[in-house]
């Protein structure tokens, strides 16, 4: 089966309400391709890796979380962002992108589907979201139980996501309220600790996320961008295509940070 160019920018476009967002960067249809769509290819970040995969997955779209255009790029079309487009424009493959939008969907977005990873569900209604925009989640373990310490969260973390974690606590107490929002968002950590969070994961660290962990007595993981972002794409592109009759293919390009 096959759907048209604007059929899927529809359907991507109703399903993740990009409108009700304020974010870095345009979102929904990046760089125009073949008007009739067969198969989605998902992924993080419309790299040149991925979208090298996709052209050899006979993909007609690639449907991502980080696109090709950001706020304050000076607009130049050399180096990487020539190979880039190169590529897309050569084999007329669609690019989609979906950034805020995508991760605050809230059962198909980044942090509902790493909650979902990692069995923590959301507190009901406002008090399950924080920060800018709520694109924090506030939840606890499905089973309503604590973890022992952070280490034992860390250490649970770590075995999902099949990677270090980056820890910070000081308090050493068991952990029920757990806060999360995925990629780079440590600059949620005090919103978090003001929402009553024991423990708060996200993808990176800075400098002074390590100090308010220490002060506050709230612990801070920092799992990886890359790592917590694994998920959101494959399960919107995965929802529209099955929705379309369209084929669907998750491609990892892996990334260390």
């Amino acid at each position: 089966m096959s759907t048209t160019r604007h059929e899927l920018l529809h359907a991507f476009d109703l399903l993740l309400a990009p409108g009700r967002f304020k974010d870095y960067g345009p979102n929904g249809l990046q760089v125009e391709g073949r008007t009739v769509v067969r198969k989605i290819v998902s992924g993080v970040t419309a790299s040149r890796a991925l979208i090298e995969a996709a052209i050899h997955a006979e993909a007609d779209a690639i449907f991502v979380h980080h696109g090709l255009f950001w706020r304050g790029q000076d607009g130049c079309v050399t180096g990487w962002m020539k190979q880039r487009l190169g590529l897309l424009l050569g084999d007329d493959v669609n690019l989609f992108a979906y950034h805020l939008p995508l991760d605050a969907h809230p059962e198909l977005g980044n942090n509902a589907q790493l909650g979902l990873q990692l069995g923590l569900v959301a507190h009901a209604g406002s008090t399950g979201r924080f920060g800018e925009q709520e694109l924090g989640f506030l939840g606890m373990q499905e089973s309503g139980e604590s973890f022992a310490n952070a280490k034992a969260l860390a250490t649970h973390v770590e075995s999902v996501l099949k990677r270090p974690v980056t820890l910070v606590d000081t308090a050493h107490r068991a952990i029920k309220n757990v806060a999360w929002c995925t990629g780079g968002a440590q600059g949620y950590f005090e919103a978090a600790i003001a929402a009553g969070a024991d423990a708060f994961i996200t993808g990176e660290i800075s400098e002074p996320q390590a100090h308010y962990a220490r002060e506050m007595g709230v612990a801070f993981l920092a799992c990886g961008h890359h790592a917590t972002e694994r998920y959101g794409a494959p399960a919107v592109a995965g929802h529209v295509a099955a929705q379309l009759g369209l084929k669907h293919e998750f491609i990892d390009i892996d990334n260390p940070a």
